[in-house]
């Protein structure tokens, strides 16, 4: 408690966030304008893209047939509707080669073919009125985006007796991009005047409620202009600017709805500006920063992954997520030091008071202080029966089938999803969706026969076109019978692999794409895991100097994500409210999004642990007792953690009306952890299983208790009490 009188007690960090206070906004004003310019059109430059492994084989199959054979892989689909009449009519056919001429000729385009020059079975529907032009588009994502809106107008629409819809992996890719950027638009529209709305409601003063908003606009700002310096680097993919604005602002919100609740709280003791700044800084403030690196910490684990996808939001995150937490303990500070009592101005509240006398924190904590002792005095059921909630919550996650991210992921209307889902229901085998065997190396005629011998007695496979030989070089086409990524075909990339020939084969494809990935993603998985774990265990520890509650705080969290993934699946993957939501379920989750989602739902967990854990420590140092700590802790926390996982939840939420699917799985699943785990894991199942384990929960050995001492921070500002060390015969027992 700060004393009226006291002299300010100002820390050199104290001293340089409020030296010049106009001077830190207005450059920070500065640099906000630069960051706009300099991050404009980043959204034109991302990928859409990203889920492949660049080392794995069906990306080195993809890149040489690409460079040798170019129509071996078409990424642009005409869809030919000839209406009531055959494709085979005369007039029909006429009109449908000299559109296939036309698309030869122009620039950027190769590798045409269509049914009416190759006569190809799999390029006519079954029912007879419809067939399909391919071509490749050449040059990467951005290029052949710029191509297809060059072309793709000339080509859509009625050509006298067919009519032309334009599809394949190209026209998915710009059309996912194009919808993406225009449901970010709206998301954030939806999404600021909402939390600006939730934050007058926390604060009460509009003044105050202001503050996190414009530390969220720095952060996201900032982190545009960094992934457009990325994209010159390397491929950066148009998702990531859908978690730079959901992390940007709720993360600004967290911190500084944590900042402002204890500047406010000293303001309300009688401290001056300066030395309410100073206990803010020296408590909050180290929270602030702790919990900065455990979500950096969190979302850095994607990094050791090789799709870009996955890396792409560690890169988006990482400078979000520091940005957020730089501008909370630079630029507030400054803002609070400049307003100092008027952060309190404009309470839109008071005519509701009635002359009472407003909480600090926006907030009495009695309720929470009561329910922390009712879970308490009850702690072995409310720890049992909650796990249990959240793992029976968590089991359909078991039956989960990976898959990967196509047209599906588009609205049901959309021109591209209209196109691959006639090819789908309509089509024999998989045309566009068929793997493509590379065959490097000198071979005879009756090499080459041999080898398709052997492929075409596969048993999973419905026909073998090819080879096609240039130099020293071949391919087939293989078709597999059913989808083309589901488990059958899947199997059939590893029998084809196994195959034995006289030349080196490497085998490429949709299905061969999601083996080599799923591959890639279960060898690195066990080093992420381990690499948040460690680092995890290690900051907390350097926050609370126990042994215990590091390992409790990992394992909760890892729970409290249970009831996410379990909705994933049950949603997004088996179809249950997909009419409700709007979307169309492929039956699978695309492989690289489960361990999206625990980086990102793991980090904002570990973000609310934090601060109530922080408050907790701060108390048991000051009183040791271990019992009022807990309550202590969820009294002056509880409230806020809940505020601010509701705003969380809002934004995400936003993302989460996204009309592509996983960017909808993405918001919507984040949303539901956030929420979990403010409002049952803080809640009940933290101070049930810190009832349980006592005194014990502080317990460490000398050695240990020594560097913690020496190295560790804590929430805590002034010296603390001697408390009383765990009796060791009774380790586990309540305190």
């Amino acid at each position: 408690m700060t004393e009226v009188n006291t002299p300010p007690r100002v820390g050199s960090w104290t001293r340089f966030v409020t030296a010049r206070p106009r001077l830190s906004l207005l450059v920070a004003l500065v640099l906000t304008a630069l960051a706009v310019l300099a991050g404009s059109g980043v959204a034109d430059r991302l990928g859409a893209g990203g889920w492949e492994d660049p080392a794995a084989e069906s990306t080195y199959a993809t890149k040489a047939l690409e460079r040798e054979f170019p129509g071996s892989q078409p990424n642009l689909l005409l869809l030919v509707d000839a209406g009531d009449a055959s494709v085979d009519d005369p007039a029909v056919a006429a009109r449908a080669e000299r559109l296939a001429e036309r698309l030869a000729d122009e620039k950027g385009v190769t590798g045409v073919g269509s049914y009416w020059q190759s006569g190809t079975p799999a390029l006519r529907a079954e029912d007879g009125h419809e067939a399909l032009i391919a071509a490749r588009i050449t040059g990467d994502e951005k290029t052949a985006g710029e191509t297809l809106e060059r072309i793709a107008p000339h080509y859509r629409g009625v050509h006298g007796p067919v009519e032309v819809t334009v599809g394949g992996p190209v026209a998915v890719r710009h059309e996912m991009q194009t919808v993406i950027q225009e449901d970010l638009t709206r998301a954030e529209l939806i999404a600021l005047p909402v939390t600006l709305v939730l934050l007058v409601m926390v604060f009460g003063s509009a003044v105050a409620a202001l503050l996190p908003l414009g530390i969220g606009i720095v952060a996201i700002l900032g982190t545009n202009a960094i992934l457009r310096g990325l994209t010159e680097l390397t491929d950066v993919s148009v998702f990531a600017i859908n978690l730079t604005t959901a992390l940007g602002l709720g993360l600004a919100v967290d911190y500084a709805l944590f900042i402002v609740r204890r500047f406010r709280e000293e303001l309300s003791t009688g401290a001056e500006p300066l030395t309410a700044i100073g206990t803010t800084l020296r408590t909050a403030g180290r929270t602030v920063l702790f919990s900065a690196l455990t979500v950096a910490v969190s979302l850095a684990a994607m990094l050791v992954f090789p799709q870009y996808f996955l890396r792409s939001f560690a890169y988006a995150g990482i400078a979000v997520v520091l940005l957020a937490a730089a501008a909370a303990l630079i630029l507030l500070p400054a803002a609070l030091i400049l307003l100092g009592h008027r952060v309190n101005s404009l309470d839109l509240r008071r005519v509701f008071r009635r002359g009472q006398r407003p909480e600090p924190a926006g907030e009495d904590g009695r309720a929470w202080a009561r329910s922390a002792s009712l879970v308490m005095r009850r702690a072995p059921f409310f720890a049992l029966g909650t796990t249990a909630v959240l793992v029976l919550l968590g089991l359909p996650f078991l039956g989960v089938k990976f898959g990967t991210a196509d047209d599906r992921q588009l609205p049901s209307t959309s021109e591209s999803h209209v196109v691959q889902q006639h090819i789908r229901e309509g089509f024999p085998g998989s045309p566009g969706g068929g793997l493509e065997v590379l065959a490097e190396g000198r071979a005879t005629e009756a090499q080459y026969g041999a080898y398709k011998e052997r492929i075409a007695g596969l048993p999973e496979v419905l026909r073998v076109d090819g080879p096609l030989v240039k130099g020293d070089s071949a391919y087939f086409t293989v078709l597999p019978k059913g989808e083309a990524v589901d488990d059958p075909a899947q199997r059939l990339v590893g029998d084809l692999r196994e195959v034995r020939a006289p030349f080196d084969t490497k085998v490429t494809g949709t299905a061969a794409v999601l083996v080599d990935s799923k591959d890639a993603i279960g060898e690195r998985l066990p080093l992420a895991a381990v690499f948040i774990t460690i680092v995890t265990l290690l900051l907390v520890f350097l926050l609370t100097g126990s042994v215990l509650i590091p390992v409790q705080a990992v394992v909760l969290n890892a729970l409290s994500l249970t009831a996410m993934f379990g909705a994933v699946v049950w949603i997004f993957q088996d179809g249950h409210l997909s009419g409700l939501l709007g979307f169309t379920s492929p039956g699978s989750i695309e492989t690289t999004l489960p361990v999206l989602m625990f980086c990102v739902a793991f980090g904002l967990s570990m973000d609310y642990g934090v601060f109530l854990l922080s408050r907790i420590k701060e108390e048991y140092d000051h009183t040791g007792d271990h019992d009022q700590a807990v309550r202590h802790g969820l009294q002056r926390t509880g409230g806020l953690i809940t505020a601010a996982a509701v705003i969380l939840a809002v934004v995400m939420v936003a993302i989460g009306t996204s009309r592509v699917t996983n960017t909808k799985m993405l918001g919507l699943g984040i949303a539901l952890a956030v929420l979990m785990d403010a409002m049952i894991v803080r809640s009940l199942l933290v101070p049930a299983v810190m009832r349980l384990t006592g005194r014990a929960t502080w317990w460490a050995p000398g050695p240990l208790r020594r560097f913690h001492e020496r190295f560790g921070l804590s929430e805590s500002d002034q010296e603390p009490a001697r408390a009383p060390e765990p009796d060791r015969d009774k380790v586990g027992a309540p305190g």
